[in-house]
């Protein structure tokens, strides 16, 4: 098995801001509502919740009990039109390149924080260790860039 690709993995955040550069504010999507600029926004905010920095409000779920966390995380294709965390689409996207240029920071700031010490609570997986964040953040970064193309 094939290790997961991890955003505290050097290669795997510099294909991650190489591939969203290659998005345009008028990419249209191969799927789902949000336009480029609403994604972007999307992903920052993500970006922010994983580093302690936006909470977002706990939801009931099945995918706090690790065996079906694991499951979504690291064998089951992210399922297109998943509901989000309403803080997670509350900011509206701002210039595109002020978006971009935001990326690349939190990127660079999450994958410097390493994955050890205590991680904030994901709204729909509960407590997850670094190690988790690292590869959930990847894969659903990774899902929103595949949504534009790339």
């Amino acid at each position: 098995m094939a290790k997961p690709k991890s955003v505290f993995d050097r290669e795997a955040r510099e294909e991650m801001r190489a591939r969203m550069a290659r998005i345009q504010p008028d990419t249209r999507p191969q799927w789902g509502k949000m336009n480029a600029g609403q994604m972007l926004a999307h992903i920052n905010s993500a970006l922010r919740m994983a580093l302690g920095e936006l909470a977002a409000k706990p939801k009931p779920s099945p995918l706090t009990f690790p065996p079906l966390r694991w499951l979504v995380i690291y064998k089951l294709p992210w399922p297109h039109g998943t509901p989000t965390a309403p803080e997670l689409i509350a900011t509206p996207p701002g210039e595109w390149q002020a978006e971009l240029a935001t990326f690349g920071d939190l990127v660079e700031r999450l994958g410097a924080r390493g994955p050890a010490g205590d991680w904030p609570r994901h709204p729909v997986f509960g407590r997850m260790n670094g190690k988790l964040w690292g590869d959930l953040t990847y894969k659903h970064t990774d899902h929103h860039l595949r949504q534009f193309g790339v």
